[in-house]
């Protein structure tokens, strides 16, 4: 009786149609889709330019990355996208990228400011005129840290509403400082500044804002 062969080798495997488990695949976090989501939610909440060097750091993506999205979301609020032009665009500008109405609708924009300065003023926008009208030219910063809470919404109402506008920046931090306007007083029906204190009974923390002033004059003085 002879002995059997050798076996045959075994064949390989039949290859697989489509991509293999071998090709590149975005790691979690690292979807275009998903940086594309966290610039725009830093960008409706900011008042001024922010840089590339910022997004970087608040989003943990390349820098490339992060300048090619911008660009590629500017094209698409514009409409270069194959998509519908939005209302408003992406701006590159002194340096950083924010999100601004169209000029083209100003009317609109300016319409529905006016209609909503004859809005009654909340406790908390009172609370936050008096603070930049005591402190003033001040920081957004420091108003929330005199408030004890997050002023940032606040004050951009206040600023669309024209009683608070830019007033340069600090020459320190860089930060944005903020005035009254004359519309302030006419809202409040006082005719200067000097009047405020006449508000004491609606904000319990105005004697604290008289002697941060005081203290601030000595400090510039």
């Amino acid at each position: 009786m002879s002995e059997p062969g050798p076996r045959p080798a075994p064949a390989p495997p039949a290859e697989r149609e489509g991509p293999g488990p071998h090709l590149p695949t975005h790691p979690a976090g690292d979807d275009p889709a998903d940086l594309r989501e966290q610039l725009e939610a830093v960008l409706m909440v900011v008042d001024e330019p922010v840089t590339v060097a910022q997004l970087v750091q608040a989003t943990d993506a390349e820098p490339a990355r992060v300048a090619a999205t911008l660009s590629a979301l500017a094209d698409d609020y514009d409409g270069r996208s194959g998509g519908p032009r939005r209302g408003f665009e992406l701006r590159e500008l002194a340096g950083g990228w924010r999100i601004y109405s169209r000029p083209a609708l100003a009317d609109v924009v300016e319409r529905f400011v006016v209609e909503g300065q004859t809005a009654r003023l909340t406790q908390a926008a009172l609370e936050t005129l008096a603070v930049v009208a005591y402190l003033q030219p001040v920081t957004r910063s420091r108003v929330a840290g005199i408030r004890g809470v997050n002023s940032d919404s606040v004050m951009r109402t206040l600023v669309s509403r024209g009683l608070v506008a830019e007033a340069g920046t600090d020459p320190h931090t860089g930060a944005v400082l903020y005035r009254t306007t004359g519309y302030l007083l006419e809202t409040l029906g006082v005719g200067s500044l000097d009047e405020l204190p006449r508000l004491s009974e609606h904000l319990p923390g105005l004697d604290d804002l008289a002697a941060l002033a005081e203290q601030d004059e000595g400090f510039r003085g």
